[in-house]
């Protein structure tokens, strides 16, 4: 699978009444014909996963281990968004509609798609695509308001980014063509080059393709994302989080309205930094690889010099 696995959990908005979960994860059908991201729900009951059903499957699949994705995220009026990465097919995926990777999506919470999605109306285009040219989004939000997407994904060398993905309502695009108005870029656009140095292209700016709010050069490799609420920490209220799994610490970047004007690191050389989540109880938990999780305290000096406490 190289880098699939089980790759996000997400609690239905009413489990409490329900015990229903969302997964997304690596499905393969076999070893030569390799797999593509599937999204599933199920129950929880007494420890185990009861009445599930497969959601959404990518198409097609593919035998490359790389770029699955994947996110979940449900917004205020209950739609579930996700994401797949352009499984290593960069040249075709990203930048065709009626394929599936290099996309985020929308459906409904029973697999259904929403008929006011972009595309909806378009021919032969993947229906649940929300937009389309990315790349492989590893942390999805939503912003202040709650009415944008905001994801991180990863570049090449060089070029991760961070990108709004704007709220989209039917009609809108009356005097503009929507396949651009969602189109993100990759790989037409990009601030990254190829790992072995070269170029892929020569635009870091294209029109008919949104630029992103921020990028990182070099690549951090971004993992998880939040866009701190809580008051524990208040001088970080209103930042994003982000783990990075190349140079293994945690990034704070502090917003002016949707620019970026600081960064700075925080808990550096912990290992991979896999996630990142603001728990219910306000505390900012990051999970690093073969350590565990962390719960951040604000130390009695300042809140931008945490203790670390594995729990």
């Amino acid at each position: 699978m190289g880098q699939g696995g089980l790759m996000d959990i997400e609690l239905h908005p009413k489990f409490k009444e329900n015990n229903m979960i969302f997964l997304s994860f690596a499905e393969s059908s076999s070893a030569n014909e390799g797999g593509n991201t599937a999204i599933m729900s199920a129950i929880l009951d007494q420890n185990k996963l009861i009445n599930s059903k497969i959601l959404y499957r990518g198409k097609e699949n593919s035998t490359k281990g790389q770029h699955w994705g994947s996110r979940l995220q449900f917004d205020k009026d209950g739609f579930l968004y996700f994401t797949i990465g352009d499984r290593g097919n960069r040249d075709v995926n990203p930048q065709d509609i009626t394929r599936d990777g290099g996309k985020i999506y929308r459906i409904n919470l029973d697999g259904s798609i929403p008929s006011d999605n972009p595309f909806s109306d378009i021919k032969n285009a993947k229906k649940a695509i929300w937009s389309y040219g990315h790349r492989n989004p590893q942390g999805m939000i939503f912003g202040p308001r709650g009415n944008k997407i905001w994801i991180n994904e990863h570049g090449p060398r060089g070029g991760d980014e961070i990108n709004i993905i704007e709220k989209f309502e039917k009609g809108e695009d009356s005097s503009k063509n929507p396949i651009e108005k969602r189109n993100y870029g990759w790989p037409l656009a990009s601030y990254g080059i190829n790992y072995s140095g070269t170029k892929f292209t020569d635009h870091t700016s294209l029109d008919g393709t949104v630029q992103p709010i921020y990028y990182w050069t070099p690549s951090i490799a971004p993992s998880g994302f939040v866009m701190l609420k809580s008051n524990i920490y208040p001088e970080w209220k209103g930042s994003l989080f982000v783990g990075s799994l190349s140079f293994e610490y945690l990034e704070r970047l502090e917003l002016e309205g949707e620019k970026v004007i600081k960064r700075e690191k925080i808990l550096e050389n912990i290992g991979r930094v896999r996630n990142i989540i603001e728990g219910p109880d306000g505390y900012l938990y990051i999970s690093v690889e073969e350590k565990g999780i962390f719960k951040i305290i604000p130390s009695n000096k300042s809140p931008s010099t945490p203790e670390k406490n594995n729990e």
